[in-house]
This record gives structure tokens, C-alpha cells and sequence, in this order.
């Protein structure tokens, strides 16, 4: 396992957030704070574009009103605003370099699950009920302790998930993966046409041989470079997003631009009050859907959040060195508390759970290796309240190529696996493979840890499984039966 050589730090600000000792610097840590900030940016456009354009049962948008304009525009100034103050919560008191922001997957649960069958508030509230469950398990050191009741190669099979998971993110953000029949296209029909494809082509074969030269600010390098190419594109192409109209299905310019088209926008400086989310009806989704409805909700969220989080941190830990001798994360109590309260954050803010980002190992792969980068993307987050404009200059095209090398990194993980024991190479297999088939970290956690009981039950040594992972397994069971159980109850 890797280790980091330990020297005395020369100020206290350094012996704080372990500067020396995990053998980093200043200038490292602030550029690593930037380079995160600028791959997980999208999440200030794309948040709103999920949450925001989601109605409730009443027919609103969040913030109450009928204007998506406005409704858009609300989730993103909060979306900003909590990712910010999180993630510099995280710096000081986590001393972690993850950033925190909207989860994806979460805030469409939120969206499409939760939304459309009771008003707004009553969504949020259970979304804070769920974030302050998950404190009270990591005050109580339950978090911590399911941690240790896992198996390492389990663990060592979530940083290559997640790595895996990573990978096919940036290829579906650039466009080079996308849903179609029978399951999914390579491309624009089958070939690599478009400007905005050759931008992510370009970006990725720049980003890969300045890694491969070993050159720092390899991925800052790459993002910045191919990004001003995106631009340069647009303004003489005048390429145009893919779908002219994001809140619907559909690509009528299959050529063109993801998400974001890199544009420089007329207007730079702006600002929107946020305040009319913070709306919360704490216990109404109870007498909305029922108690049952809204208790498997909550557990729902729950078990998204909870096996997210851990997923996440140790495949950022491990790719870091930041794992201990004993292969514990170091500062992992607060890591996971401050998670916990982001949880909370989101919801009483009104835009959705907040969580550790994956995108951070961006920052950890170009050297991040304290709290301090994370200050910078906090802050970063907090500035792009007033600059809002200037995140959408970034398109995917040119932030996928990041992501897509930091999924290798993480996925050299899969070293640490012994693939001659079947016991545990299938479920790191089962592990590895359904995060990025699902789209979801949870489901291949929860895949390889209940694969991983049934096999030990099997050979008989079940007196291996520790009292814990009987209860994750048994939760993943039912997380999977989730919906055999609704019929079953008629719900």
C-alpha cells in the first residue's frame, strides 16, 4: 500500500492540514484546488437543469413559482452556495482534499422520486430527516465501524469502480458514449463527427501525453488549453448545443455542443438571491404519502448517501496515499460528519442532498493532497454565485478528457485484488463492473457486498462475516427488493 514520508511541518498552518507531512506544498495544493473546481463546475448548470425543471404535485417549480427561467436560475445560485460553504467546511475541518457539491443520482431522486407526489418543502424535509440520520450514525462511530467491517479488496474494488464509473462519465459528457438500440452508440451514428468530439479527441490525446511526461498541471493544463480551442469553435463555427431545448429528450443537433456551449457570455457579473428555496416542511411528506411511502424514502436516500460517501472517500484515499498503515482514512470521522451535515445543507437550502464528488480525484491526480485545495474549490464554488456565466464557458467536451484519465488512475486499484480467490474476486468483479452499467456507486457496493455473504454462506465459513456486514447485506437486500416490497404491501 502507499505510503507518504512523514517530516515536521514548519508553521502551524502546515502541521494543521499535514502539508509537508503528505508531502505537498502551497502552490501544489491551490492548483489542485482549481482543477477540481473546474471539472465538477458543471454541476452549477446541470443541477439546476434536473431540479429545477422538475414540477411538484401542485404543479410548481422549487422556489414555488411557475417560471423554469427562474426556477433554473434559484437551484443554481444555491446549488453554488452550498457546494461552496460545504467543501470549505470540508478544507477546515475535514483537512480532505474532496469537494462537496449536489449529488448526482440523489437530485434526480429527488426530482423524479420524491417531488412529483407532495409539494417542494415536504421533498426537502426529507432530505434533511435523511442527512441528520446519517450525522447520528457517524456520531455515534456506526459510520466508522461499518467502514472496518468491510473486507480491504472490497474496498480496493470501489476506487476501480468508482474509477471505471469516472471514465464513463467523461465519455458520455464528451458525447462519445451515448443511449441508443439496442443499449448504447459510439458516437454521432456509429463515427466521431462534430467539432465538439474532436475538441474532447484532442483534449484527451494533449491530457494523456503530458501525463504520460510526467508534467505537473498535466489535467489543469489539458482543461485550460482545450477550452479556449472550444471557444476559438464556437465563435467561428457557430456549432450550437446538441438539444436546443435541455429540459427536453431528444438531440436535434447531433453534432453539437453537450451541455454547455463554449461561448463567452455578455453578461460576466450577476447575482441571484437563493433565499426563496429555503422553504422546509419537515415531517409533511409523512402525512403526504403515508408513513411506510415516506420511512422507505428516507431509507432510500439513506443508503445512497451513506455507501456514496464511504465509496468515494477511500477510492480518493487510496489514489491519494492518504490511507493509513492499518488502511483506515486519516481524518475519516470528520470527513464523514461534514458529509453528513452537507446532506442537511442541501435540503434546507432547496436544491438537493450534498455529497463528496468523485471529481475530486481530478485534483488529487494533479497533486491535491490536503484540506487546502479544497478551500479554494470552496471558494471557487462561493466566487461562481457572482460569476455564474463564466461556468458555462467550460464545456463537457473539454472536461471530459480529465475525467477519463483520472478514471485509469483510480482503476490501477485493481492491482491490490487477488483474482485467484474466487470468493472475493467475484464480488470485487460484481463491484467494479455495475457502477459504471448502473450509473450508480451504490449499486455496485451493494452488489459485491451481498454477493460477497451469499458466497461466504455458501463455503460455509460464515463465521468470517462480521456482525456489521450481516446488517449492510441485509439492507442492500432490501434496497434491491425495494420494489417487490411496494407491490407486495400495495403501495
Amino acid at each position: 500500500m502507499e505510503t507518504t514520508t512523514k517530516t515536521t511541518g514548519t508553521s502551524a498552518w502546515d502541521r494543521y492540514f499535514h502539508m509537508s507531512e503528505r508531502g505537498s506544498n502551497l502552490g501544489t495544493e491551490v492548483r489542485g484546488g482549481v482543477v477540481t473546481f473546474v471539472t465538477m463546475a458543471y454541476i452549477v448548470v446541470l443541477n439546476p437543469l434536473i431540479v429545477g425543471t422538475a414540477k411538484d404535485i401542485n404543479g410548481n417549480f422549487p422556489g414555488g413559482g411557475q417560471d423554469i427561467g427562474t426556477a433554473i436560475a434559484l437551484v443554481a445560485a444555491a446549488t453554488a452556495l452550498v457546494a461552496g460553504i460545504m467543501t470549505i467546511f470540508m478544507g477546515a475541518y475535514g483537512r480532505f482534499p474532496v469537494a462537496i457539491a449536489a449529488g448526482l443520482g440523489l437530485n434526480g431522486f429527488l426530482a423524479f422520486g420524491l417531488a412529483p407526489y407532495m409539494t417542494w418543502p415536504q421533498a426537502f424535509g426529507l432530505v434533511v430527516i435523511e442527512g441528520f440520520i446519517v450525522l447520528l450514525l457517524v456520531l455515534t462511530g456506526f459510520r466508522t465501524a461499518v467502514f472496518h467491517a468491510v473486507p480491504d479488496s472490497l474496498k480496493y474494488s470501489i476506487g476501480a469502480g468508482i474509477g471505471l464509473f469516472i471514465a464513463l462519465i467523461g465519455l458520455v459528457d464528451a458525447g462519445v458514449v451515448r443511449s441508443g438500440v439496442p443499449l448504447i452508440t459510439f458516437a454521432v451514428f456509429g463515427e466521431l463527427a462534430g467539432w465538439p468530439i474532436f475538441t474532447f479527441v484532442f483534449g484527451l490525446m494533449l491530457t494523456v501525453i503530458l501525463i504520460a511526461l510526467r508534467k505537473r498541471a498535466a489535467i489543469l493544463i489539458g482543461l485550460l488549453v482545450t477550452t479556449v480551442i472550444a471557444v476559438v469553435l464556437e465563435s467561428t463555427q457557430n456549432i450550437g448545443s446538441a438539444n436546443t431545448d435541455p429540459s427536453l429528450p431528444g438531440l436535434e443537433n447531433p453534432t453539437g455542443w453537450g451541455l454547455v456551449v463554449p461561448a463567452i457570455p455578455d453578461t460576466v457579473f450577476g447575482f441571484v438571491d437563493p433565499s426563496p428555496l429555503f422553504k422546509l416542511d419537515l415531517f409533511g411528506a409523512f402525512g403526504a404519502i403515508g408513513a411506510l411511502a415516506a420511512g422507505l424514502a428516507v431509507f432510500s436516500l439513506l443508503l445512497s448517501d451513506f455507501f456514496d460517501t464511504i465509496g468515494t472517500v477511500t477510492g480518493l484515499a487510496t489514489e491519494a496515499g492518504l490511507m493509513t498503515a492499518d488502511g483506515e482514512v486519516d481524518h475519516l470521522g470528520p470527513i464523514l460528519a461534514v458529509d453528513s451535515i452537507a446532506a442537511m445543507a442541501g435540503g434546507l437550502a432547496g436544491t438537493s442532498s450534498n455529497t463528496a464528488y468523485i471529481e475530486s480525484a481530478s485534483g488529487i491526480g494533479d497533486g491535491a493532497r490536503t484540506g487546502i485545495a479544497s478551500l479554494v474549490t470552496g471558494s471557487l464554488f462561493l466566487l461562481a454565485m457572482f460569476i455564474a456565466p463564466l461556468t458555462k464557458i467550460v464545456p463537457y467536451e473539454a472536461a471530459a478528457p480529465a475525467l477519463v484519465i483520472v478514471g485509469f488512475l483510480m482503476m490501477t486499484q485493481i492491482r491490490h485484488i487477488p483474482f485467484d480467490d474466487y470468493a472475493i474476486a467475484i464480488p470485487s468483479f460484481l463491484t467494479i463492473i455495475l457502477m459504471p452499467f448502473t450509473y450508480s456507486i451504490t449499486n455496485g457496493i451493494g452488489a459485491g457486498m451481498v454477493s460477497y455473504v451469499a458466497i461466504k454462506i455458501a463455503q460455509g465459513k460464515s463465521k468470517e462475516i462480521s456482525g456489521l456486514l450481516w446488517i449492510i447485506a441485509a439492507a442492500f437486500t432490501i434496497y434491491f427488493a425495494v420494489h417487490p416490497l411496494k407491490e407486495l404491501l400495495g403501495m
